[in-house]
């Protein structure tokens, strides 16, 4: 084999190997399975959607929910590249920075609800079909600190 065709097989070994490179896309409309998600010491939600639009390195998040404190929703928006985003969520700002550890999503926020500071870790992962999304969530407040793992089906 030359070396010229050394370089070919070099560069199509490249090729093949990029869509492993690939990081997970988010994107659809996604719904909460309540009964495979766990909920720590927070009420479960009865139910929730997030609809979800990924261009890596922004990400746009619509989340809608329903539950015993009632229906709400909200928009946030992110770049992937470990910059700070700040998101207005219900009048309160909230900081966020995301960054990429292999084919997980970590997303670290911090914000306050009234008198009450708060900071929530995300894992974000997509199944190996692109039908589930699970988010591993750890929470820190002045209330306590407490663990969801949110389980969506892609609709």
């Amino acid at each position: 084999m030359t070396f010229k065709h050394g370089l070919v097989v070099l560069a199509v070994l490249a090729l093949a190997a990029l869509p492993a490179l690939a990081k997970p896309n988010f994107s659809g409309d996604w719904k909460l399975n309540v009964s495979k998600s766990s909920f720590g010491q927070m009420p479960a939600p009865t139910g929730m959607t997030n609809k979800i639009t990924h261009e890596d390195p922004k990400l746009a998040s619509h989340v809608k929910q329903s539950g015993e404190r009632g229906d709400f929703e909200f928009d946030s928006n992110y770049t992937t590249d470990g910059k700070e985003c700040s998101n207005d969520i219900f009048g309160n700002p909230v900081k966020s920075t995301l960054k990429w550890e292999g084919d997980t999503l970590l997303i670290d926020a911090k914000g306050t609800f009234g008198d009450n500071e708060f900071s929530m870790q995300d894992k974000w992962t997509l199944s190996d079909d692109g039908k589930t999304l699970t988010i591993v969530r750890l929470i820190k407040s002045s209330m306590g600190e407490g663990e969801q793992k949110l389980v969506f089906e892609k609709q």
